[in-house]
């Protein structure tokens, strides 16, 4: 007992570490199946964080870390096929988990490149970035970025109108199908026929990834096709007050109208240059092609499981499943051709010819600025001229007078002259000296007109 103070230090020790290992062992009561025990192995972590900091300091770092979570998520709208949308935020590892996009490809739809027009095809989705317009489409939904401002709220409308106008379409059109091994009929609206024949009818609405696209364009487009009808309906009136009269304010505004007419025709170059792109590459095309691609996928997965010929193969979630080995060779061969990229290019083309119908206006507004700007410019170099004849013939008026200055002073000296005495001489030299210097200028400004320095 002489070592008493050292003995009840070490005890103390001793008992407070167990204190510290049996709070974690608390809930090990609580799991009773695999799925609980499953779902209740994450708080283990934050209990001992909390134990660790004494219940201030773990709770803080918890807190920062769900913060910095906060702050990279951001907020999404996602649509599907029936045009059910819903307000969603998600990080970017979530997006490249859910979309298989590589992370550069969020940059494109980052502030950077605000107002550039960008679509890349992915192996499961597309990027469109389309002026205000930044979505990722899949086969099976969209994701919207940004879907708040009030240009996309124009975007968003379109998609919960029209897609599920389409989506009904789609469904009421298709109609039952029956397929047989023995038999390759299918019935559509009452109407028996051929397999080619009816998926070529099931086939004839868009995939949804390009009736996203197309709305994108559509809004695009329209929007692009009001600011230049805007700029039009602003543009003439200036023009013309500027032709005429040229003054400092009306300079500022045709000045501050060109400016705009060269961002906008920036904008417009940039999304008619993409489409025209995609056009000139059939193989981008075909990589749009995002429900082929994934029909083909289903497929293939389907027949390395040795799926037997009686097995159904699922299509697409919006098209009729088929059986039997011949009917899906059919569909395939007449459907799902990679090389036919016939719907996605009418698509585009019908677009580009608009943007470029776009284009031209603010072309033509352009001419009309160079033109009155030429116009301005000749009337500014007329005036010059004007007043360079002016000038022209004030010189030739001051060298008359000069000559005339000259012969006063040779006489006004203090040299006696037998002149000075005569009476009324003042009055015919100086007449005399007048009209000379009248006929010198008349002189040489007839040899000026002669000459067409001077206009008549």
């Amino acid at each position: 007992m002489g070592k008493g103070p050292f003995s009840f230090r070490r005890p103390s020790i001793r008992r407070r570490r167990p204190k510290s290992t049996a709070v974690p062992q608390s809930p090990k009561p609580i799991p009773t199946t695999g799925a609980v025990a499953s779902s209740s192995s994450p708080p283990p972590p934050s209990t001992g964080n909390l134990i660790g900091g004494g219940g201030g300091g773990g709770g803080v770092v918890a807190a920062g870390k769900g913060k910095k979570k906060a702050a990279g998520a951001r907020l999404w709208m996602r649509f599907d096929a029936m045009g059910v949308s819903e307000l969603v935020e998600y990080d970017k590892s979530t997006i490249i988990k859910r979309a298989s996009i590589p992370a550069r490809d969020l940059r494109i739809l980052g502030p950077v490149f605000s107002h550039s027009s960008t679509i890349l095809a992915r192996e499961k989705a597309m990027v469109v970035n389309l002026e205000f317009i930044k979505a990722i489409v899949t086969a099976e939904e969209v994701l919207i970025l940004d879907s708040l401002q009030q240009e996309v709220l124009q975007f968003v409308d379109q998609l919960r109108l029209q897609l599920p106008h389409k989506s009904a379409n789609k469904t009421q059109g298709a109609g039952a199908v029956d397929v047989n091994d023995s038999e390759t009929h299918v019935s559509t609206g009452g109407q028996w026929l051929p397999v080619p024949e009816a998926m070529e009818g099931l086939q004839c609405e868009l995939p949804f990834e390009f009736q996203v696209l197309e709305i994108a364009l559509e809004v695009v487009c329209s929007f692009l096709d009001k600011n230049v009808a805007e700029l039009e309906r602003d543009a003439y009136p200036v023009l013309d007050e500027l032709a005429r009269n040229v003054s400092t304010k009306n300079l500022e505004h045709v000045r501050s109208l060109k400016s705009n007419l060269t961002r906008l025709l920036a904008r417009v170059q940039k999304v008619r240059d993409e489409i025209e792109h995609l056009l000139d590459d059939n193989e981008d095309m075909s990589n749009l092609y995002l429900t082929r691609k994934w029909i083909q996928n289903q497929q293939l997965e389907a027949l390395s499981g040795g799926a037997a010929s009686n097995s159904i193969i699922t299509i697409s979630p919006r098209l009729p499943r088929l059986s039997s080995n011949r009917s899906a060779s059919l569909v395939s061969s007449h459907n799902l051709d990679d090389d036919d990229v016939e719907d996605l290019e009418m698509l585009l083309e019908a677009y580009f010819m608009q943007l470029d119908g776009t284009r031209n206006k603010i072309l033509s507004v352009r001419e009309y600025i160079d033109d009155t700007e030429d116009y301005v410019n000749i009337q500014l170099d007329n005036q010059r001229n004007e007043l360079i004849q002016l000038q022209l013939t004030l010189t030739i008026a001051s060298f008359a007078i000069a000559v005339e200055t000259l012969v006063a002073g040779w006489f006004g000296m203090n040299i006696p002259f037998t002149w000075n005495n005569k009476e009324g001489i003042f009055e015919i030299f100086v007449g005399g000296i007048t009209v000379g210097c009248v006929l010198i200028f008349l002189l040489i400004l007839g040899y000026a007109r002669w000459k067409k320095l001077l206009g008549s």
